[in-house]
């Protein structure tokens, strides 16, 4: 009984963190555009970049300072109150982003004041501030629009719309202005002295020890998007414009090192797998990939944190690090971002990272080779059981099997489920998943694809996120661990369940109904 009241408690409190990662980074993924489009302007144009160009240079400060947080706050707003959210929490956070000026042009005057040659506090980018205000804006919104939601006489809905979401607009940037914008600014202090602090002390690589396994179980949004992101931003908008804290998580190099050891260490199906699996996660930068090698054998995370260790260090010695994000963590990404003197660093970051993974992946390897040799002889797959456990942590179904030639359950998933319901007539078929975003978007290319083939065009196939889900939508298509959420924002619409977006026999199901209902699109 204890034994598993342990592990239900270790794993509520992992869906929960991931949960809190996947909104975080619902925030941030979609700005990631304007993130490049930032570390572009930055590269070509500073005094020190490519192409230096003073007038274009003038963008870059308003650029960080004032655009990209209020796309993130309005993002932010928007995923809990659509536009409604996203105009009020943009509101309250310009409101927290003039406090914060105001409060360093105070200080900045105060210390100039008693010593004229004092350095000058530079401007606080508030990009933790958008991700902290945004949904409280969205959620006091929502919440105060419920009050009087019913209770509006008729022909004066507009106006009480419109002033009421223009009145706490106001007085959110009232508030961010005065308490809000000194406690962000008591925060990033805070935080960016302690990474001063690991850098000064050199033990920012003993931040591997929390990255390299939290990659492994799926809590690395949390970390990259909620705390590594803003401040490798701001880090990044100082004088050396780069930042190493873009590169503590997104590092090729220790993923690809272990899928390599499994090429040359490896065993059946891992050791067939492993090529492509190093391919797609070197360059595709799908690190998701190499999860299932590491949870086959546990103490491979040793290796993972040793190579991450090695290329955090790396880059201290050569001061090297990236202008921007690299999301994806392809290498084509993050030499797209590599700073200008920061190539050969960044390079021989991930060479030694991979090397070093490669090297103690081996030793584990090799020491448990007879008795993995013993357990295929005996029929365990080890690497089907870790893909189970993959889709167990990511709290979820994953994409990594059908990426590996595999896809295991989505047949009996199939049968148990039965065929896809034929009452309606599908003309409006919609993947959905948590952010609406990546492997909701490839499912849909998939079935798309096989309608087109069929000879179809006339259904329209879209991916959205869960809470963007709309009562008008003919079929809804999710993981089997979502669907009860998208019922309740879509009872009305037939839901099908799959094991994997990406390769499912359900979609053929789908097809045929479709095609029944649309015989005359078939040439």
């Amino acid at each position: 009984m204890t034994t598993t009241s342990e592990t239900t408690t270790s794993g509520g409190a992992r869906v929960r963190v991931q949960r809190f990662g996947t909104f975080l980074s619902g925030m941030i993924m979609p700005n990631i555009p304007a993130l490049i489009a930032w570390g572009l302007l930055t590269a070509l144009f500073i005094d020190v970049g490519w192409l230096p160009n003073e007038q274009l240079a003038t963008i870059v400060g308003p650029f960080i300072h004032y655009l990209l947080p209020i796309l993130i706050a309005y993002t932010g707003g928007h995923m809990i109150y659509q536009v409604r959210g996203g105009v009020v929490a943009s509101i309250a956070l310009m409101g927290v982003i003039g406090g914060s000026d105001y409060l360093i042009a105070q200080i900045n005057a105060a210390a100039l004041a008693e010593n004229p040659d004092a350095s000058e506090l530079g401007q606080v980018h508030m990009f933790i501030g958008a991700m902290i205000m945004a949904p409280i804006a969205a959620y006091s919104m929502k919440w105060l629009d419920g009050l009087w939601d019913g209770k509006i006489r008729p022909g004066f809905e507009m106006l009480v719309n419109m002033f009421s979401a223009g009145i706490w607009g106001f007085i959110l940037l009232i508030i961010g202005f005065y308490p809000v914008a000194f406690v962000i600014n008591g925060i990033m202090s805070l935080l960016s002295g302690a990474v001063g602090w690991l850098v000064d002390t050199n033990l920012l690589p003993l931040t591997s020890i929390i990255i390299e396994p939290a990659k492994v179980f799926f809590l690395n949004n949390a970390i990259n998007h909620g705390v590594l992101t803003p401040l490798g931003i701001e880090q990044a908008a100082g004088e050396s414009h780069k930042s190493i804290l873009f590169l503590l998580e997104a590092n090729p190099g220790p993923g690809v090192g272990l899928l390599l050891a499994f090429v040359v260490f490896g065993i059946g199906a891992a050791r067939a797998s492993a090529p492509g699996a190093a391919i797609i996660q070197f360059f595709g930068g799908i690190h998701e990939i190499y999860f299932p090698y590491a949870l086959m054998k546990p103490t491979l995370i040793i290796a993972l944190i040793a190579g991450g260790m090695t290329g955090v260090t790396t880059n201290m010695l050569m001061d090297s690090g990236l202008r921007a994000p690299a999301a994806p963590g392809s290498i084509i990404a993050i030499f797209a971002q590599t700073a200008s003197d920061s190539y050969l660093g960044v390079a021989l970051s991930v060479l030694l990272s991979a090397a070093v993974t490669f090297f103690v992946s081996m030793i584990i390897l090799r020491a448990s080779r007879k008795k993995d040799l013993a357990a295929e002889a005996a029929g365990e797959d080890a690497l089907g059981a870790a893909l189970a456990a993959n889709a167990a942590n990511k709290g979820g179904e994953s994409r990594v099997g059908s990426l590996l030639g595999t896809d295991a359950g989505a047949s009996a998933t199939a049968t148990a489920a039965g065929g896809v319901a034929t009452a309606a007539k599908l003309e409006n078929i919609v993947f959905a998943c948590d952010a609406g975003m990546g492997s909701s978007a490839m499912g849909a290319s998939v079935l798309r694809n096989k309608l087109k083939k069929a000879g179809i065009t006339d259904v329209s196939v879209r991916n959205l996120a869960i809470a963007n889900l709309t009562d008008d939508i003919d079929l809804v298509i999710t993981q089997k661990e979502l669907t009860d959420r998208a019922k309740q924002k879509t009872p009305n619409a037939q839901h099908v369940s799959v094991d994997n977006f990406m390769n499912s026999p359900r979609y053929d199901e789908v097809v045929n109904q479709v095609a029944a209902q649309h015989p005359t699109d078939q040439a």
